[in-house]
């Protein structure tokens, strides 16, 4: 049995233009769960200092401490809120063997197909990386056709309520145009975000600039 809210704030160490960090802001928020946000200066090197990698020996964002437990990963750390603190956690995270696989399926495309295309295009664009985008700009629009073809059907991406596939999905979708994916061929996508942020307690992420035309 879920237990309904933590004796006290969670902290929540973050970057927050990062999108991985945002979706556990968002799902904390929905849960309406306290959270003490704790920023780390990435810039600085703070994530690879040595009282950083007692929380993350892998040096990145987002990580959480609730209590005695310290979580690192984003879809961990989604996966372990659902379970321990949303009343509905079966509606978030699905036990149904084929609607837990559905939720998985989404969570493996944010951490692969997501992760390797509009965060990539983005972190290029929004860090000014020497990098070029064009091989993760095409990589996000082959995304967003599988998940516009997925939304004709569906009001989330498995099925008509909101799971822990469209928390995952969510931030570095909404903010692809930064590193310059266009949403405009991607009406089902635009529809799905706009859900998304009609949820109560929806909190948005920081936005940075959109890059201007050549």
């Amino acid at each position: 049995m879920s237990t309904l809210h933590p004796t006290t704030p969670i902290r929540l160490h973050r970057m927050p233009l990062s999108g991985h960090c945002h979706r556990v802001e968002l799902f904390l928020s929905l849960l309406g769960l306290p959270v003490e946000l704790v920023e780390v200066n990435m810039a600085a090197g703070a994530h690879k200092a040595p009282a950083f990698l007692q929380l993350n020996p892998f040096g990145q964002v987002p990580v959480i401490q609730d209590g005695d437990v310290t979580l690192a990963d984003s879809n961990a750390i989604l996966v372990y809120l659902a379970s321990r603190y949303a009343p509905d956690a079966d509606a978030w995270l699905p036990r149904d063997p084929l609607q837990a696989a559905a939720v998985q399926r989404w969570l493996s495309v944010a951490a692969g197909p997501l992760a390797f295309g509009a965060a990539v295009a983005r972190a290029i664009v929004v860090f000014k990386r020497a990098t070029q985008p064009e091989e993760a700009i095409q990589r996000a629009h082959s995304l967003l056709a599988v998940m516009e073809a997925t939304l004709q059907h569906t009001n989330y991406l498995t099925g008509d309520r909101p799971t822990l596939a469209d928390i995952a999905n969510y931030s570095y979708t909404a903010h692809a145009p930064e590193g310059r994916v266009t949403l405009d061929a991607s009406p089902h996508v635009r529809a799905w975000l706009a859900r998304i942020e009609a949820l109560p307690g929806f909190v948005p992420m920081v936005k940075t600039p959109l890059p201007q035309a050549a």
